[in-house]
Order: C-alpha cells, then sequence, then structure tokens
C-alpha cells in the first residue's frame, strides 16, 4: 500500500532555509537536501542561497546531469500545495498565436 504524499506550502518550505535543515522545491516538488549540503560539488553555500525557496531557475540554469537529477530522488519529501505552485515552463504549451518569429 502506497503511503499519501506530504503537500508542503511555501511558508512551510521557507522554515528550512539554513544548514541545519536546508529545504527547496524543484519543479513543484519538495526536496530536503540537508544531508548532501556537504557533498554537492558546487559547495554549500550555492545550495544555501536557495534555501526555503523555489529552486528551479537556479537548478536548470545550472545544467545538471541526468545523475544529479536521479540523485534528487533521494531528497524527495514532498509536493509543493497546488496554491503554491508556479507553472512548469519546461511543460507549457506553446501558443502559435503568441509566438514571435524575426
Amino acid at each position: 500500500m502506497a503511503s499519501e504524499q506530504k503537500v508542503y506550502t511555501r511558508a512551510e518550505v521557507a522554515e528550512h532555509s539554513s544548514s541545519s535543515s536546508c529545504w527547496f522545491v524543484i519543479h513543484n516538488k519538495v526536496y530536503d537536501v540537508t544531508k548532501f549540503l556537504n557533498e554537492h560539488p558546487g559547495g554549500e553555500e550555492v545550495m544555501l542561497e536557495q534555501a526555503g525557496k523555489y529552486a528551479t531557475d537556479a537548478f536548470e540554469d545550472v545544467g545538471h546531469s541526468t545523475d544529479a537529477r536521479e540523485m534528487l530522488k533521494d531528497y524527495y519529501v514532498g509536493e509543493l500545495a497546488e496554491a503554491d505552485r508556479e507553472a512548469d515552463k519546461s511543460s507549457e504549451p506553446v501558443n502559435p498565436q503568441t509566438c514571435v518569429v524575426s
């Protein structure tokens, strides 16, 4: 029997913004990366900059490897509450009427 997914608000995630409890949101999923801080190849400082925040853009801008994306599963703690979600730009449909071609 599968356990029910935990849902967190942005306010709850924001409470975890230190090296003793470091959470962030990537693609509307909540991750507790506290135990990974000392192992992060880019240093813990870059992760702490995103602690308690919606970190999708920062995560994607770096161009993380497939291995790094797989590792996220180990730190997953739940989903972001529906009311606090941001649109996932990578999955938004393209409206051809609003595209501008130069």
